[in-house]
């Protein structure tokens, strides 16, 4: 393979970086913060929401599964959903009440005050996770906004905004979007049960 061949592969590489290292400048406290409420909630019985659109949607339920199953330390399990699942959900409520609402009624059904949602969701700007973050602030749940870019409405909306502010791009925000969400599963297994991952 030439150089010339390797750089747009070497591009991708080193954008994808610059877009995880300028995060971790601008949002570690928030994260921490994040970690400490999620951690908490979870210890006072709540749980937590997830959803997105497309790998977003993707990134939910991979992020749900970590806390239902397990992560990397053997636990027990934690209370958490994904929002994108269930087909009959999603297919009848977008079919009687528009695609806006898809995420929304499951907030109203499912979600309780106390409870915490991550929405994800590049550009800031689906309306269907609008919609279900503004179902949240009704209700006393706890919102965490994963944007990209300048972070969109949604950024304006949440209790705690995770922006990847170095990239427009969904790609490179999604790649910073699922180290962020393995960071808290990570984090918070160390707070409930009081020891790290064991590391090779």
């Amino acid at each position: 393979m030439t150089s010339e061949a390797q750089h747009p592969i070497q591009r991708a590489f080193a954008d994808s970086i610059a877009a995880k290292a300028q995060f971790l400048k601008e949002h570690l406290r928030t994260l921490e913060t994040v970690i400490d409420t999620v951690a908490a909630r979870l210890l006072a019985g709540n749980k937590v929401l997830f959803f997105g659109n497309g790998g977003s949607a993707a990134d939910a339920q991979h992020l749900a599964a970590e806390f239902v199953n397990r992560f990397l330390l053997e636990r027990p399990p934690l209370p958490a959903m994904a929002l994108t699942t269930d087909t009959s959900i999603l297919t009848s409520v977008g079919n009687d009440y528009g695609y806006a609402e898809v995420f929304a009624k499951q907030v109203k059904a499912l979600g309780r005050e106390g409870d915490v949602a991550v929405a994800l969701s590049t550009s800031g700007n689906s309306p269907n996770v609008l919609r279900a973050v503004e179902a949240c602030r009704k209700q006393g749940i706890i919102t965490v906004g994963l944007t990209g870019g300048d972070g969109g409405k949604l950024g304006a909306l949440v209790d705690h905004h995770l922006c990847v502010s170095a990239s427009k791009l969904s790609p490179r925000i999604q790649e910073t979007h699922i180290l962020v969400g393995h960071v808290l599963c990570e984090m918070v297994d160390c707070k409930l049960f009081g020891r790290h991952s064991e590391r090779a």
